[in-house]
């Protein structure tokens, strides 16, 4: 066991609507202490700011470029960033001489899993320098100069969560992660550990509903609750060959994309998209080693009852259960952001982050770089 340190998590998602915050003690093992956690949303203006970076990060070659105005982005993205987490700390009464350390995601605007590429704008010695704590960050890097997919990082934080399921929930058991982009993790009875992304999320329900009504999001599955499920869209999308392929491999945002508009109408799209969401995960779920039990849902996917009720609806014809993180007493909302202040705590010992059943990487490997104060 290693020294338990005080640790906070910085989490901007691909649905691009804000920054998860997280306190976490822990020794980037078994110790795992959850403290206070909070949202901060991104205003349109900044939303705006993060899409014309994903289409500007589209001429990358080398990582380490930041052409057109993605300097900026990168900036404002960091100070937003820091904001945040002071705003955090006033309200939970903390002072940053409290914190030893910062996990810190930033914002992905590019990835290519069979180019080696992945980018995730935030400058960590910024961040360092405006909060007064040493920052761990650009945590995928590593793993795909090693062969690894970069994605999914969450997998060895879900080990840690799992290791506590609640013995009425049977198991094998799979946390799933609904992001704008879902990831599962599996955790077998023995110990073996299996994770990749699964499809799309949030993402293509984010992006339809504000195509049509320029809302972020259908708060409360409202919308999809008025639509009916359209079988040959949904064939359209399981017929990719991200489920077909011997390989499992990480998505970026432009992997999949919302139906044309006029196809179908705005509550049927939402109503087949939410489908989906449950569809893509089952299907990825079949090349996991063994059948699973019970799905233990967090994201903000958890939160809408329509993506919900359909995964479940879905899961209960091979045997399955689906619950929220909260009734397996976790916080399915914080969970990214503490992944992200574990792996930062690992990151700061030399632990792996990622392993050959997680990202595809050759060996275990570590990950991150230090931005002391």
């Amino acid at each position: 066991m290693g020294e338990v340190r005080t640790a906070i998590g910085l989490m901007s998602g691909t649905s691009m609507d804000g920054i998860d915050i997280a306190l976490l003690r822990t020794d980037g093992e078994s110790v795992v202490h959850h403290g206070p956690s909070g949202y901060f949303p991104y205003d349109t203006q900044l939303r705006e700011t993060w899409k014309k970076a994903l289409i500007t990060a589209k001429a990358i070659k080398q990582r380490d470029e930041r052409p057109g105005d993605l300097a900026d982005a990168e900036r404002k993205l960091t100070l937003c960033h820091a904001a945040a987490l002071k705003s955090f700390l006033l309200r939970h009464k903390l002072q940053s001489t409290n914190i030893d350390l910062i996990g810190f995601h930033g914002q992905t605007v590019l990835h290519r899993p069979d180019d080696a590429l992945t980018v995730q704008i935030g400058n960590g010695t910024l961040l360092a320098q405006e909060t007064g704590i040493d920052v761990v960050y650009d945590m995928r890097a590593n793993d795909m100069a090693h062969g690894g997919q970069g994605a999914p990082l969450i997998p060895v934080y879900h080990a840690a969560l799992a290791a506590n399921l609640p013995a009425q929930f049977d198991t094998p058991a799979v946390l799933v992660n609904i992001g704008g982009i879902s990831n599962l993790t599996f955790v077998g009875d023995d110990g073996t550990l299996a994770a990749f992304d699964s499809g799309p999320g949030n993402m293509l329900i984010d992006q339809w509903i504000e195509a049509h009504t320029g809302k972020a999001y259908d708060k409360g599955g409202e919308t999809a609750a008025r639509g009916a499920v359209v079988p040959s869209l949904v064939s359209r999308y399981m017929e990719s060959p991200f489920f077909s392929a011997n390989i499992r491999r990480s998505l970026d945002r432009s992997d999949f994309l919302p139906p044309v508009k006029g196809e179908v109408s705005l509550e049927d799209g939402a109503r087949t998209l939410a489908h989906l969401t449950g569809a893509a995960i089952l299907k990825s779920a079949s090349y996991l080693p063994e059948a699973v039990k019970t799905y233990v849902v967090c994201g903000g996917g958890r939160l809408n009852p329509v993506i919900m009720r359909e995964f479940a609806e879905q899961a209960a014809k091979q045997g399955a259960k689906v619950i929220a993180a909260e009734q397996a007493g976790f916080d399915g909302g914080a969970m990214e952001a503490e992944a992200w202040a574990y792996l930062a705590v690992r990151s700061l010992r030399g632990l792996p982050l990622t392993y050959p059943g997680t990202t595809g990487v050759t060996e275990p490997v570590t990950g991150g770089v230090l931005a002391r104060v």
